[in-house]
This record gives C-alpha cells, sequence and structure tokens, in this order.
C-alpha cells in the first residue's frame, strides 16, 4: 500500500466544483487544515475536465505529502498514477481494480449499510471500507443509514473503517468512538467559509480519541 495512507484522520472528498482554479485553492485549504486523505470527486464534470482536474490534485497532493483517491475510476486513477480509487456498487470488479493498481494501490469500496459486502470487499483486496450514511446527508439526501455498530462488526478485518454521510464537527467523534479510522466530508469541509479551520475542527475528533486497535 502507498507510503502516504495515514490510517487515522479526516478523508476529503471534494464537490462537483467546476473551476479547476478554485478546487486547488479549496483543497489546499483543508489540507492545511489537516486533512489525511483527499479524494476527487466530480459528478457532473465531463470525462475532460474530471481528468484535468484529477491531474491538477495529484500535483497538489504529491507536494503535500497526501495521497490523492479518483472516485469511481480506476482506470483513470491508473492512467494518472494517482495513489488509488474508490469503487461503489457499479464502477466496476473490485478484484480487477485490485490487480490493475498493484500491491502499493489504495482501493477503497463503498459498502452502504451492509457488513456482507464489507467482509467481500475485503476479501477481494480492499484497503478500506466505507460505510454510510451514518446521518443525514446533503450530497446523498435519499441514502440509507448505517448503523454505527457496523464499525465494530468489522473490525476483524485487515481494512481501514470509513465512515461517511452528514457528519459534522459535533458528531465526529461519536463514529471515532464506535471505530471509524476516519471520517470522509464533502459539504462540511467544502462549504465552509474557512475549510482549513473546519478542517482542524474535525481532526479535533482524533486527538481525543485513542485507536481502537
Amino acid at each position: 500500500m502507498s507510503r502516504l495512507w495515514p490510517r487515522r484522520g479526516l478523508y476529503a472528498i471534494t464537490p462537483d466544483e467546476v473551476s479547476t482554479a478554485r478546487l486547488l485553492e479549496r483543497v489546499s485549504q483543508a489540507i492545511d487544515g489537516g486533512a489525511r486523505v483527499v479524494q476527487h470527486r466530480n459528478k457532473t464534470a465531463s470525462e475532460a475536465l474530471r481528468r484535468e482536474q484529477a491531474v491538477a490534485l495529484l500535483a497538489l497532493c504529491r507536494a503535500r505529502g497526501v495521497p490523492l483517491i479518483v472516485n469511481d475510476d480506476w482506470p483513470l486513477a491508473v492512467e494518472i498514477g494517482a495513489d488509488g480509487a474508490h469503487l461503489g456498487r457499479d464502477d466496476g470488479d473490485v478484484a480487477r481494480a485490485r490487480a490493475a493498481l498493484g500491491p502499493d494501490g489504495i482501493l477503497g469500496v463503498s459498502c452502504y449499510d451492509e457488513r456482507d459486502r464489507a467482509v467481500a470487499a475485503a476479501d477481494a483486496g480492499a484497503d478500506y471500507v466505507a460505510f454510510g450514511a451514518f446521518f443525514s446527508s446533503p450530497t446523498k439526501p435519499n441514502a440509507r443509514r448505517a448503523d454505527p455498530a457496523l464499525l465494530r462488526q468489522v473490525a476483524h478485518l485487515p481494512v481501514v473503517r470509513v465512515a461517511i454521510g452528514g457528519i459534522t464537527t459535533d458528531n465526529a467523534g461519536a463514529l471515532v468512538d464506535a471505530g471509524a479510522d476516519l471520517v470522509a466530508v464533502i459539504s462540511g469541509v467544502f462549504d465552509a467559509p474557512d475549510p482549513a479551520a473546519t478542517a482542524r475542527a474535525y481532526s479535533r475528533a482524533f486527538v481525543r480519541n485513542a485507536p481502537l486497535r
């Protein structure tokens, strides 16, 4: 796995931003505040813009020592040499992506509220499994809710546990207490007036919570 993989902390996921310059500025601010992982996610961009932004973010993240994960598109992650890829339910075969990324690539899989999906993802070579939404999310308002108990139920698996969905600076600590190694946030960070200050607030959840492994 990538030497940059932090295992604990804030996982910043980018919003649907049309301006690459603004995206880079906001992501840089989030890293200033302590974001340990960045995922490029842009559901509304053209293929050309997604590639442009992913390449630009990779240069920024490499300069800052933070891994860049590409959402939905493991071939793009391989093409540009990103640190890894994240797969949802319809984003391709996990084992195939694992083979393409190689042993040093980071592979994450969305598991929603499904423990069995997390077990299968781990067996297929995932490095982390993401559960959620745990709370009401402005990004996916109709997402199924996940129970925090899922985080403990997969503690025996050799994977990092990620929590996502409606996570705020007020409720992040409860998910860390429940077993989340990373908390993934989109609007909570990037809709904030000061992404750096907000990222610092999220990161404090990990300072006050000892590792559960």
